[in-house]
Formats: C-alpha cells, structure tokens, sequence
C-alpha cells in the first residue's frame, strides 16, 4: 500500500493508494496504443492511374530498343505513379479497458516508487506565472526536470501554462504517456483519493 502525502493549502495528510508493480510491456502495449491513437494517418501518395500526364503511348511497341512502355505514368520514371504507397488510414486500434485502467496505475505506481508524485490539495495561486515559479521553488522543482501539472484549477493551469519545463492539463486528459515522459507528476489530490475505483481512463487523441 503506497502511502503518498498532500502537500498544499489543505495538506498535512496521506492518501494510501494500493497500486500495482509497474510492468514494462503492460506499460508498452498502453503507450503504443495511445501514440497509435493520436496519428493522423493523412499520408498520402497518387497511383499511376491518378498521376496527371497524357495516356499516349511513349514510342512504338518495336524497332527503338527500348523497353516497352505504354505511358509515362509508370512507377518507373520520375514523375509517375507511386507502387504500394501510403494512403490515408486510421491507425488506431482497441485496447480493453481494464489494461489501459492497469497502464495508468502502473505509471503512477512507477513515479511514486520513485519519489517523484506530488498530491496538492490547495495551490493558493493568483494566476501568475511568477507566483507558480515561486510555488514550484519552495515545493523542491526548480526547473531541473520536467513536470506535468493535472489540476482541474483553471487559475493553476494558468499560472504554470507558460512555464517551459511544465506541461499542464486538467484531470480529465491524464494519462499513462504523458506520466512516462515527465520526471515528476504534480496532481490534484482529490484525483487520487478515489483512484483505484474510478479511474481516469487515458486520452488517446
């Protein structure tokens, strides 16, 4: 049982969270489903029958010593068609919900192992970035890594959106990726205190 202590306006208690032991390829197989997810797909090359050029034939069928061609649209020339290439197309796939559930709590389970989950209950910001700054500072974040901030206080988001070592979203968009990729996760503490009955599941888009 992780026990994870608030700090903030209202702080000065603990959250006991019964979070599993990150796993590496639960964790993959979430991540490469959410950046699945979030790709485009808007790639997109013309086949020799959508390429622009005139359909008359190129020379005579026999006597140039060349090779037979029909047209200039050919995959071979420069300028002609595209043999095989990529077209628009959803790459997204399904996930069960119970593993991007396990994914999410494995990524929290991996940054409180290693010190680095920070439950706020109370910023006590004005919307200044200078306030968050000086915030950051007395809580032990200094710039030296990067921080994802989830809040559902608008003021906060506010007062960190311009920080560059910080990336800020609400509680809603919280997700396993996101966790991975920032050295500490700062969060509302409200979000973890039901967390392992009504997880956020992760945004993928």
């Amino acid at each position: 049982m992780a026990q994870i202590n608030v700090i903030g306006q209202n702080g000065g208690r603990q959250i006991s969270l019964d979070l599993p032991e990150a796993n590496k390829h639960i964790l993959h197989e979430v991540v490469t489903w959410q950046l699945a997810s979030r790709r485009r797909g808007t790639a997109s090359t013309k086949t020799r029958a959508q390429v622009s050029a005139t359909g008359k034939k190129m020379y005579g069928q026999k006597g140039t010593g060349n090779a037979r061609h029909g047209d200039r649209t050919v995959p071979t020339f420069v300028g002609g068609g595209v043999a095989f290439g990529p077209k628009p197309r959803n790459y997204g796939y399904t996930l069960p919900r119970k593993v991007r559930q396990l994914g999410l709590a494995m990524a929290l389970s991996d940054r409180q192992q290693e010190g680095n989950l920070v439950a706020v209950d109370g910023f006590g910001l004005d919307g200044k970035t200078k306030g968050f700054i000086a915030w950051a500072n007395d809580n032990g974040m200094n710039g030296n890594e990067s921080i994802l901030l989830v809040t559902d206080d608008v003021v906060t988001r506010q007062a960190a959106r311009n920080v560059p070592w910080v990336t800020v979203m609400a509680v809603a968009g919280l997700n396993a990726y996101d966790i991975l990729r920032h050295d500490r996760l700062v969060i509302d503490a409200v979000a973890l205190e039901p967390a392992q009955d009504d997880e956020s599941e992760e945004g993928a888009a």
